[in-house]
């Protein structure tokens, strides 16, 4: 590494993102999966639980005056508002503070916030604690997300991202099959059992919060915060552990990059980048986000009011049938997520999300003609949702890769929250009205909306998903810190070839 002085700061020549896209997958990178990844879990545990319990919490003696349609309809849609808030709060902090310090109080807000649902007394409490666990998850997606893409290797980034954002699903077949025993009165009292399934989330993040201090400050945001020293040591580090696991020394790194480090980007300069010179990848990050977040905040949110409204399952026993579909949304983005990476992002983002859209207008005309069981219902939601759940994880996946360094965790935020407001908080709003009305065919319009927003998102990222399979961060999206080069872009990739002037696809490139 060498270091020249400029005239807002050093510039910094640096092989070091270079070192880290070349590392082979080791322990040290299943390290880095437990102690981010598994974040996902709980929230698939916060989603699933207060979807299978809404009925029991709206029965007499739950100890909360509250009824079904306020669980899936307002309490569902104050958790994803917080989530919103929180993604843009704790996002413009990410970038600023770095990767660690946030990815760890975002968990400590969610801790407190969950511990403190599992005593709400009344329904203002429960309706406030939600919104705050959402607060801190949402600030977990920009915080994780972009310290994963920053530590992963470039081959392995695509199926990483899919698979660490796909394990919400095994929180959610935990929270599932939590919530037969937490509803079971024979095993707990009815005022008990939904709180010690509150608690249990609160527990499970402790934990997670002691194994994700060993988790490194991503050095790609060092470097560019002028702290190239730490960076450098931690990734020595990381070099010296993955050698002593392989016994042999290993490959040298190709490529540098020259940059200008500077301690904050300002809101304006986000807002330029991503809206003026990346707006292509804008319109897709937009797309992909509203049309995954309409169709799972509104659908996963009422499943076990369908089923108890529809086909008269028993409230205690939706939860075995959410976590069947819950099991076929995890294996989507774990059997699939390979594809990212070796057929490509265009093809299997586009595929994704057509298929679950196309699948999901097959369901609602069964639906609606009276021909599916509890049994079949599930079935054709297993199908649409192994895709759907691979398209949707990879909306985080194209968000977190396709803008510049400094802008990455901001741009999760950001996209996070406008496509989930969007799809998140109309989506339960909407479906509970649906639902809740015991007309077929308003629960069928509810999946024909959903449907055709997936299709509507398939087709914008046949159009403009970027070619980033295999590339390195900055080769997608050059650093708004890195210094001019004179080279020519690279080919295949979209915008951000790192360049100056209008790139491969007409688009501006974010410039130094």
């Amino acid at each position: 590494m060498t270091t020249a002085q400029a005239g807002t700061g050093r510039t910094v020549t640096t092989d070091i993102p270079a070192r880290l896209d070349r590392l082979p997958w080791s322990r040290w990178h299943w390290t880095i999966v437990l102690g981010l990844g598994t974040v996902w879990i709980l929230d698939g545990l916060e989603v699933t639980v207060v979807g299978n319990i809404a009925s029991r919490l709206s029965e007499p003696g739950s100890g909360l005056p509250i009824t079904s349609g306020q669980v899936t309809g307002m309490a569902a849609a104050l958790y994803v508002a917080g989530a919103c808030a929180g993604a843009l709060f704790w996002g413009r902090l990410t970038d600023k503070w770095g990767r660690k310090k946030l990815f760890m109080i975002t968990l400590a807000v969610y801790l407190a916030a969950t511990a403190l649902t599992s005593i709400a007394f009344d329904t203002w409490w429960f309706f406030t604690f939600r919104f705050l666990t959402g607060f801190g998850i949402g600030g977990e997606y920009a915080a994780i997300n972009s310290a994963i893409d920053e530590l992963i290797p470039k081959e392995y980034r695509g199926r990483t991202d899919l698979m660490i954002n796909g394990s919400f699903w095994l929180g959610a077949v935990g929270g599932s099959l939590l919530s037969i025993v937490a509803l079971d009165t024979d095993v707990f009292a009815a005022n008990v059992g939904w709180r010690l399934t509150f608690a249990l989330g609160a527990v499970l993040a402790l934990v997670i919060l002691l194994v994700r201090r060993h988790v490194p400050e991503s050095p790609r945001w060092l470097l560019i915060h002028g702290r190239d020293d730490e960076a450098e040591r931690i990734v020595s580090s990381i070099e010296r552990k993955i050698e002593e696991e392989r016994g042999e020394p290993l490959p040298r790194p190709e490529g540098e990059i020259t940059i200008h480090q500077r301690r904050s980007v300002s809101f304006l300069e986000i807002g330029r980048t991503v809206f003026s010179d990346y707006r292509r990848r804008a319109i897709l990050g937009f797309s992909l986000f509203i049309g995954q977040a309409f169709l799972y905040n509104a659908i996963t949110f009422g499943f076990g009011a369908i089923l108890t409204t529809f086909f008269d399952v028993p409230s205690g026993n939706t939860g075995y049938y959410f976590a069947v579909i819950a099991l076929g949304n995890f294996f989507g983005p774990l059997l699939l997520g390979k594809l990212f990476d070796t057929v490509g992002r265009r093809i299997m983002i586009s595929g994704t999300y057509l298929l679950s859209g196309l699948l999901l207008f097959g369901t609602a005309w069964l639906f609606d003609q009276g021909s599916l069981s509890a049994d079949t219902m599930t079935a054709c939601w297993c199908a649409v949702l192994f895709f759907a759940s691979a398209g949707a994880s990879s909306a985080y996946l194209t968000v977190s890769e396709v803008f510049p360094m400094e802008t990455r965790a901001m741009s999760i935020a950001f996209f996070y929250a406008i496509g989930t407001a969007a799809g998140g908080i109309s989506g339960p709003l909407l479906f509970a009205k649906l639902t809740e009305s015991g007309v077929v065919g308003d629960t069928v319009l509810a999946f024909q909306i959903g449907a055709t927003l997936m299709c509507l998102a398939g087709l914008a990222a046949a159009i403009l998903a970027v070619k980033a399979e295999r590339r390195s961060l900055e080769d997608i999206a050059k650093p708004l810190t890195a210094a001019a080069e004179k080279a020519t872009p690279t080919g295949g990739g979209g915008e951000g070839g790192g360049s100056q002037g209008p790139g491969p696809d007409g688009e501006k490139q974010a410039t130094a």
